[in-house]
């Protein structure tokens, strides 16, 4: 070995040791300054700030230091997710992202998204599975799937449904369905996440939609909306009487609207282990548990960072497979 070969791998040793050390010393430290900022993608009242706003105490609590929301909504959640990406790699800002931002808008927004997901982010803890639901206008005559597809059916093109957008999961769910059901439905996307959508599904504007249950639970039980099934593989505990759509005779109507805390790329291992941690510590608490059931969202916990990378490269890999099957685009 040459001398200069020698010098090579020393160097690159004290390298090794001083982003290792380093990356150890910044966790001790982390955190050790005000606030941490959690970016959510969407506008309060969806079902992404409807989950951050229940973690946030629990998570400030553990943490000891105050975490602040963010709400950046726009470009289907993309300009929040881009705001994130773009943040200091110090473990001050969290993303919490979702199947939509991550997993389905690289396949349809394609060279425009400026953020590559699984390249541009750590992937430290999925939270969180929320089933999506089915759900109509209090006055369409229907209260189960096989009634509404042959309401629907006798009306071809004559029925709206809403989506928190173009390229939306919520989106992709109604292709599926009315490829499986032969329907035809007029699509109308709206912006600003899923509660747009809702409130003028409510007011008769649409007919029908699926959307994340914690966006649609108040109204469902204050029987302002009718739930006819959710995509889940079993029933909801808070609602119980409504069946799956596997239950309804739809066996590949099978989907979660995924929830999970990203940072940066760059951020020190041992500060996104310290993050994992503390959400794996929090989230099975009874009082987060209880408040997520009340809004249809069930706490799901991946193992480990790289379980959950590996879990939302999967989903990116199906969710694009539908995107290209159906032709979708942003538009």
């Amino acid at each position: 070995m040459t001398s200069r070969a020698a010098k090579r791998i020393l160097g690159l040793t004290a390298s090794a040791a001083f982003l290792l050390h380093g990356g150890a010393r910044a966790a001790d430290e982390w955190p050790q300054r005000q606030p941490i900022v959690m970016v959510v993608p969407f506008a309060p009242g969806g079902a992404s700030d409807f989950v951050a706003r229940i973690i946030q105490p629990a998570l400030s609590a553990e943490l000891k230091q105050t975490i602040v929301i963010e709400n950046k909504a726009g470009a289907a959640g993309n300009i929040g997710m881009d705001a994130a990406a773009r943040a200091p790699a110090d473990g001050y800002t969290l993303y919490l992202g979702n199947v939509g931002t991550i997993a389905i808008n690289p396949s349809i927004f394609g060279a425009q998204l400026k953020v590559k997901p699984l390249a541009d982010f750590i992937a430290v803890q999925k939270i969180i599975d929320a089933a999506d639901v089915l759900v109509v206008n209090k006055d369409l005559p229907v209260t189960t799937v096989k009634e509404f597809v042959a309401y629907a059916a006798a009306r071809k093109g004559q029925l709206n449904f809403g989506t928190p957008g173009a390229g939306s999961q919520n989106r992709l769910e109604m292709e599926i369905f009315m490829k499986a059901t032969g329907l035809d439905m007029v699509h109308v996307p709206y912006k600003g996440g899923a509660g747009p959508a809702v409130t003028d599904l409510v007011g008769g504007q649409t007919q029908v939609m699926f959307t994340t249950l914690p966006s649609a639970m108040q109204f469902i039980k204050a029987g302002r909306l009718r739930a006819l099934a959710v995509t889940l593989a079993s029933r909801v505990p808070d609602l119980p009487n409504v069946p799956t759509l596997v239950e309804s005779g739809y066996p590949d109507m099978m989907s979660a609207s995924w929830q999970g805390v990203f940072v940066p790329k760059g951020t020190p291992a041992p500060i996104v282990a310290k993050l994992s941690a503390a959400l794996q510590k929090i989230m099975p608490t009874e009082e987060i548990r209880q408040r997520l059931a009340a809004g249809g969202a069930l706490v799901t916990l991946s193992k480990t960072p790289e379980e959950f990378a590996a879990y939302v490269k999967a989903e990116t890999e199906r969710w694009g497979a539908v995107v290209r099957e159906r032709g979708i685009t942003a538009n």
